[in-house]
């Protein structure tokens, strides 16, 4: 039998080869979610003789994330907002930056419409963490959830099964605020939140290995210069709008000063831009 503390080093010594940042963590994670434990668990129990089989899943896993595979679709599972995501290959994984986003429009929602019930737009759905953290932290709240994407709607739709939202929430297959059309929307809504594709396209190629080679390039390239899909919502955002509901944009730690631009240019009032925990820009929100 091998131990834990064997197949640690077995693992780090792997991760270490191939320059992997963070060796330790990432054999630590992996091997937890097969013997499904906390990770004190490892280090109070260094010498446990580990079973063949998770030897043998293991091992497999290890290759995955030598390859840049991220961890996160080795073990099919990302924290978000303090609630764990369902997440596979073909769907963006979620980052911890775009709670920023969740957390300002919890803060809108508190400041504008306490007692109201309102009726919210999510383009780009992805997992369903933006659009499953609002309906599970606002009690009063409907969300279209628009994805072009079968699969994120699919994964999106487990995850709000999973974590009890389902009902609050209606999927659309589509592109960016298409379904929305001829359907009784017109000046109806609260909010319209996204946090698209963003990155332009000749700088996707200078990312890391386990973004470019495994996360879906639908989900990350905004065009030339990162701001496609920012103008397409911005010129048609207003027709659906109510006066005084919110559009509300994640964006580039570099985009602030133009997404504000074209948000100011097509009439929205009160644009701010908000910054994330390293000073950087992280969120866009207007005023129709």
């Amino acid at each position: 039998m091998v131990r834990i503390f064997d197949l640690l080093k077995e693992a780090r010594e792997k991760f270490n080869s191939v320059g992997l940042d963070t060796p330790q963590l990432d054999a630590e994670v992996i091997l937890c979610h097969l013997l499904k434990v906390e990770r004190i668990h490892l280090h109070m129990y260094p010498g446990k003789e580990i079973s063949w089989e998770i030897c043998r899943k293991f091992r497999e896993a290890v290759e995955k994330r030598a390859k840049f595979m991220p961890v996160q679709y080795i073990i099919n599972q990302q924290e978000f907002m303090g609630m764990n995501f369902f997440i596979e290959e073909g769907v963006l994984i979620p980052r911890g930056d775009t709670e920023i986003l969740v957390e300002e429009v919890l803060s809108l929602y508190k400041k504008y419409y306490p007692t109201q019930q309102i009726k919210v737009v999510d383009i780009g759905t992805g997992s369903g963490a933006i659009t499953i953290s609002l309906a599970k932290f606002i009690e009063r709240i409907e969300v279209i959830s628009i994805d072009i994407s079968p699969k994120a709607l699919e994964v999106a739709r487990r995850n709000a099964e999973g974590l009890g939202v389902v009902d609050k929430i209606q999927f659309v297959q589509g592109s960016i605020l298409e379904p929305l059309r001829d359907n009784g929307h017109d000046n109806g809504l609260q909010m319209i939140i996204s946090n698209p594709p963003y990155i332009p396209r000749a700088v996707v190629e200078g990312l890391q290995p386990q973004v470019k080679d495994y996360e879906p390039h639908l989900a990350l390239v905004g065009g030339e210069d990162g701001l496609d899909f920012y103008r397409e919502i911005i010129v048609n955002a207003p027709l659906y709008l109510e006066d005084d509901g919110w559009l509300v944009f994640e964006i580039g730690y570099d985009q602030g000063e133009s997404v504000s631009c074209l948000m100011e240019a097509r009439g929205f009032k009160e644009v701010k831009v908000i910054k994330d925990l390293a000073g950087l820009d992280r969120v866009v929100l207007g005023k129709k």
